[in-house]
């Protein structure tokens, strides 16, 4: 994700990602471009076809359209949304379960200590690489050849780490490190993990209807096709710079909401989940050292 001071107006208006949108869209732009010059060319110097264009006709779409994008970026942004409540419940999760872990086992366990320290950590980097449908395990601190062939072996590692997890809790309530109303209190940290990576889950694998999505662009594409009956007869050739103006920031929300309706991956306005299952791997190590 990038990181930026907002209130820096001339750095934020010269901004590179500006021009890294452009060169994505340049093809886009040069149709439009081209477009709007062939019927120019046709209108005022081959047929020279005299007429007054008339804006109420993109007035009106225009509104629509306005409503289009409006709750396509808001739908958009929701999820990212949504995504960063979701990963900032995951660190507070995280922080509370070693404060309880450390509160509550006796200072002499620490195998035990140990255990948690290196684990707890492990279920944001398991989710970061689930959601990104990768099988990394590299950046994960297992304990040992053991658990690292379980964490291998199953299709879902997230799950995995939350059942080891609940069998470390539970070995210990049995040889009496812990309480029974030590292990009830536990639960809701670890029963957090994986809510919080099935709301990631349905993010991810619900995308924006097919619909919605493929008319709001066939409804992109014809107000531009159709802007130079608006502007042909009063700007004439200008009309061409203008029109590719206009498609140039229509087309930019569009592609803006693209990116940022899937949260997880590693997009330039995606979360920055590597440096966020970093830092709760300093706070849990920092907790439990």
């Amino acid at each position: 994700m990038i990181q930026y001071n907002p209130k820096s107006w001339f750095s934020l208006i010269f901004d590179r990602y500006s021009r890294y949108v452009l060169r994505l869209m340049t093809p886009l732009l040069s149709f439009i471009g081209g477009f709007t010059l062939v019927v120019c060319f046709l209108v005022l110097d081959v047929f020279k076809i005299e007429f007054e264009g008339t804006i109420a006709f993109h007035s009106i779409l225009g509104v629509i359209l306005g409503l289009f994008l409006v709750l396509r970026t808001n739908t958009a942004y929701d999820r990212w949304w949504e995504g960063r409540k979701l990963w900032g419940a995951l660190v507070n999760d995280s922080r509370q379960l070693a404060i309880k872990i450390d509160t509550f086992l006796p200072k002499d366990a620490t195998e035990d200590r140990e255990y948690f320290r290196r684990m707890i950590p492990n279920v944001s980097f398991a989710i970061k690489e689930h959601l990104r449908d990768s099988i990394m395990i590299g950046e994960m601190d297992l304990i040992n050849d053991e658990i690292k062939q379980k964490i291998i072996d199953s299709k879902h590692r997230p799950n995995m780490l939350n059942r080891l997890l609940y069998q470390r809790v539970v070995k210990c309530q049995k040889e009496g490190k812990l309480s029974s109303e030590h292990l009830f209190i536990l639960d809701k940290e670890i029963k957090g993990f994986t809510d919080i990576v099935g709301a990631c889950e349905r993010i991810k694998t619900t995308p924006i209807p097919y619909s919605y999505s493929m008319y709001i662009k066939k409804f992109l594409f014809v107000y531009a096709i159709t802007m130079p009956v608006t502007f042909l007869w009063q700007l004439r050739y200008w009309s061409v710079p203008v029109i590719m103006l206009a498609f140039y920031f229509l087309i930019s929300i569009e592609l803006i909401a693209e990116e940022i309706e899937d949260p997880f991956g590693r997009d330039i306005n995606d979360l920055p989940l590597d440096e966020i299952s970093v830092k709760i791997k300093s706070n849990v190590s920092e907790i439990l050292k």
